[in-house]
């Protein structure tokens, strides 16, 4: 039988019946709720503490009769990276899931569960929740694998960028802050990810049942495989900015050699008009064709200088 709706109150009233699983979701819980959940399942106040306090790491705590995980779920839009933040208390009958945002995706989450096998037949209730539990982290890890796909995309897009003849410094600035900031934060909720889930797999603690083992090993390969491409895009966007800086400063090197050229062709007819402007007898002074002979070595010069230049590739 299956009851869905029924008030926190009765809680304690589902957990009673024999072979029973309860799923309680608490959305921006309120005190009293919490409260009565608190003394339902006889949680520890500091645990309670951390589920509704924002932004707490990502972590999990094992109790006495029960064990606490905050996790986070991102969700990428384009340059912006949400990270939604979710708490679960794992009893061996109850699952109960703290959120303080709506947008977490509950209606994936429960699709998830019915679309799972049904691996804990005759199995103890404690491995109906853990199955609910794999779901939970399955989903968490999944979106977490495909942010970083998301970032490795974009960091390919910035790698063509970067090599784009027109080399928008600015927007290059940019979206290379925001790629590392969003993975910096990405790699911060994902990495313990690993830790959790070879907690939750030791066999001393009997929290996963032997069919959901190959499962949670599953979702073990796939956090290594988000801490794998969070370690490569670290080093790719590295590299990037080094490349990024090194183009930059190749890009100044060319600007710097075409003025110094253009300022020695320009230094030419600089200094003999110069000369030739001083109020004292030089060659050809008085003479029409001191005129033209000064005129003609601007003109040589100035060419000499410049076809010199072009083929030093220069200018």
């Amino acid at each position: 039988m299956t009851a869905e709706g029924f008030p926190v109150n009765d809680v304690s009233k589902h957990l009673k019946q024999d072979e029973t699983v309860v799923w309680l979701d608490l959305c921006g819980p309120q005190e009293t709720a919490l409260r009565v959940i608190s003394r339902e399942l006889n949680l520890d106040p500091v645990a309670v503490e951390d589920a509704v306090s924002r932004h707490e790491r990502t972590k999990l705590d094992h109790y006495t009769d029960y064990i606490f995980v905050n996790l986070y779920l991102p969700k990428v839009d384009g340059s912006v990276m949400r990270l939604y933040e979710v708490s679960a208390f794992v009893t061996e009958s109850a699952l109960v899931t703290v959120r303080a945002d709506p947008g977490f995706p509950v209606d994936e989450l429960v699709d998830r569960w019915d679309r799972s096998p049904d691996l804990t037949r005759g199995e103890h209730p404690r491995a109906a929740v853990a199955l609910l539990l794999y779901a939970l982290l399955d989903l968490v890890v999944d979106q977490q694998l495909a942010a970083a796909q998301a970032f490795d995309e974009e960091a390919d897009a910035l790698e063509e960028l970067i090599f784009d003849t027109s080399f928008p410094v600015r927007e290059i600035q940019e979206r290379s802050f925001r790629l590392r900031k969003n993975l910096f934060r990405l790699r911060r909720v994902s990495l313990p990810m690993r830790d959790i889930l070879n907690t939750l797999l030791r066999r001393d603690l009997q929290i996963v049942a032997p069919p959901l083992v190959p499962y949670y090993q599953d979702v073990y390969d796939h956090a290594l495989r988000v801490g794998e491409f969070t370690e490569a895009l670290r080093d790719l966007i590295a590299n990037l900015l080094d490349t990024r800086i090194a183009l930059q400063g190749n890009r100044l090197n060319e600007v710097m050699k075409k003025v110094t050229s253009w300022a020695a062709i320009i230094a030419v007819p600089t200094a003999i008009t110069g000369f030739y402007g001083q109020n004292v007898p030089y060659p050809g002074y008085g003479h029409a064709w001191g005129f033209w002979v000064s005129s003609l070595v601007i003109v040589v010069l100035g060419v000499g200088l410049y076809v010199l230049f072009k083929v030093r590739d220069w200018m």
